[in-house]
């Protein structure tokens, strides 16, 4: 080293110091300026972080069950002192974060509209779910320079904000931009390649998921619902509209294995550690129960071990007559997983695909009430790439070269639905619905990814032909095309399904502003008014006003949900999950203690109800 210096110092005595040839950057650990083009590819990958948090709403969702550390979400609990469950609000501020701040105003500065009009609509996203999910959040001042600490900003402040955002992302995109960028953007962005009249329909998505939010407030029909309506009309119409985020994919030969899906076997991370649960088996397959209101049992009937218990008489999505034409819905033999047919025969027997049998686990086992939940990949074994036996690269979304699913036109078209259903405007809901139906048909099925006959080595366990022949059925049939008592539960019920399970975020968010079916009088619920610290009282399934039917909450005190929460939640159900702990509660406790109703210190902040599920406004 002191050869070095020795060296070195009569060089820049010859050539006037360090500061003329050596001070290239003010920023001693990066380059000040990146050209804004090379942002946008590590700013979009940095949504498998979504998946990660599905890890959590998963279960909060009853989409999943899951063992290990994320049991707890299972419980609408948290874990305490960890970063579990917070990687929305690392996308916002450190993974998207000033990388996508310094995107969008270079781009301004060097007039690059159509860069800046992507960043624009990728903030507004990014922020619309990290709110939904984490609620109030510092926004004002979240990248402010040089402060210590940052203030909240509640919800109702943060929504219209987004909404802002992506509205400029639209007047940017439609600004005329003379730039020539060759392969600049259309290399890098990784979602639509550039094209701008997609990635305005994109803004207009995120427009709509924001205002869907908010349609159980008292003041949607008024302020709210025409504005979606409108953005939806100028937002998705097929499932070639989809949001959906390309990746390399390469399993074992991937240079990093985060070139692969999180959700791939590649990967290990679905593996048995989370699965089906038994409400999903139960909405996908027509199978839910039907409970005794005196008792809150299932009635038990002999003689058919795979239906053992008495069958509500309304299934909303599907029922067990499947050879009847139009009653079963090819979903459920994609997004559902099944030991059924193991070496993979008869794939395109559109009979023997119906035959399949389905089981969904506990809230944090895979023991369900009438069987074991497999893995997703279908198998009843930790995930497997080798061997004799084994699950290949996965299957469906599942899958190591699967794109991420950011948004559908499926889930624009049932808010779309919903928002008409609020304006007594059944016949323009109805039509929206049978879209949202149809649109998740063709999203579903354009994943398919069909094992080898007599192969036990993973994939799909039908062919595209034989799931586009019974979808075109379904659409015709009585769930459809042919309700004939259509409900505010078609819509919502059909939507939940469409998400699954990649949407889960949203799926909770409609789930909470509907107070997860809670039976409470008054504006909203609360401790002696919808539950207490022991039980939560919920709509039975008879009751018209319940959306979700056959959903029940761990301590509702039916069958196989005669638990209850941990103490820290005082009765109530999860309704936020708490923001990252290394930032806030290690370096912003103060900002987030001074919080109303309930400060993000005390033991139950995770129970607190967001202003977007308040029919008003907040409580004082």
């Amino acid at each position: 080293m002191r050869r070095i210096i020795f060296f070195l110092v009569p060089f820049l005595l010859l050539t006037g110091g360090c500061k003329k040839w050596l001070d290239v950057n003010k920023n001693i650990d990066a380059p000040d300026h990146i050209d804004g083009y090379l942002y946008l590819a590590g700013i979009l990958q940095q949504y498998q972080g979504i998946y990660w948090d599905v890890r959590a709403v998963g279960p909060l969702t009853q989409m999943m069950g899951a063992s290990g550390d994320y049991a707890t979400y299972a419980g609408h609990n948290f874990i305490p002192g960890s970063d579990a469950a917070a990687e929305a609000w690392r996308i916002v501020y450190w993974n998207q974060g000033m990388n996508l701040e310094n995107m969008i105003n270079q781009s301004i500065a060097a007039e690059d509209w159509t860069l800046a009009g992507i960043g624009y609509a990728i903030k507004a996203f990014s922020w619309d779910l990290m709110t939904k999910l984490n609620v109030d959040a510092p926004m004002k001042q979240a990248f402010v320079a040089g402060l210590l600490a940052h203030d909240y900003d509640y919800q109702k402040d943060i929504y219209p904000q987004i909404r802002e955002w992506a509205y400029k992302a639209i007047e940017l995109l439609e600004k005329p931009d003379p730039h020539d960028y060759g392969a600049k953007i259309s290399a890098n962005d990784f979602i639509y390649g550039g094209n701008k009249a997609k990635w305005i329909k994109f803004a207009y998505a995120v427009i709509v998921r924001n205002l869907s939010s908010l349609s159980n407030k008292t003041n949607f029909a008024a302020d709210y619902a025409q504005e979606l309506i409108t953005a939806a009309g100028k937002s998705f119409q097929s499932s070639d509209d989809d949001a959906t985020l390309k990746i390399a994919g390469g399993s074992q030969q991937a240079p990093y294995a985060e070139f692969n899906n999180y959700w791939g076997t590649a990967r290990g991370n679905l593996s048995w550690t989370y699965f089906q649960h038994e409400y999903a088996v139960q909405v996908l397959t027509g199978t839910v129960p039907e409970y005794d209101e005196a008792t809150g049992n299932k009635t038990s009937l002999v003689g058919n071990p795979y239906y053992p218990y008495k069958l509500a008489a309304k299934q909303i999505i599907t029922d067990t007559l499947s050879n009847v034409a139009g009653h079963y819905d090819p979903r459920m033999a994609v997004k559902l997983g099944t030991t059924s047919n193991p070496n993979f025969l008869n794939l395109g027997n559109a009979d023997s695909v119906k035959a399949y049998k389905y089981y969904g686990g506990s809230f944090t086992g895979t023991a369900g009430p009438i069987g074991t939940a497999p893995s997703y990949y279908g198998r009843n074994n930790v995930s497997q790439f080798s061997g004799a036996v084994n699950d290949g690269i996965g299957r469906w979304i599942y899958r190591d070269n699967a794109p991420y699913i950011l948004t559908t036109c499926a889930e624009i078209q049932f808010c779309l639905a919903e928002a008409y259903w609020k304006l007594g405007q059944t016949s323009q809901a109805f039509e929206a619905f049978k879209s949202g139906v149809k649109s998740d048909m063709d999203f579903t099925g354009k994943y398919i990814y069909p094992g080898t006959s007599g192969s036990p080595t993973g994939g799909d366990k039908l062919t595209t032909a034989v799931f586009n022949s019974l979808s075109a059925l379904y659409l015709q049939g009585p769930f459809v095309a042919g309700v004939t008592d259509f409900s505010l539960s078609h819509i919502m019920m059909q939507k939940w399904v469409a998400l699954y399970p990649w949407g889960a975020p949203e799926a909770w968010v409609d789930m909470r502003k509907y107070h997860y079916d809670i039976a409470y009088s008054g504006a909203y619920p609360a401790k002696g008014n919808g539950w207490t610290t022991a039980i939560i009282s919920q709509k039975w399934d008879t009751d018209p006003a319940k959306v979700y039917k056959g959903l029940y909450l761990a301590p509702a005190q039916v069958q196989s949900r005669k638990g209850s929460y941990a103490t820290k939640n005082e009765g109530a159900p999860c309704y936020r999950l708490r923001p990252r702990y290394n930032s806030e509660y290690m370096w912003n406790l103060k900002s987030l203690g001074a919080l109303k109703p309930i400060p993000g210190t005390a033991d139950n902040y995770h129970t607190s109800i967001p202003w977007f599920a308040y029919p008003g406004e907040l409580p004082n």
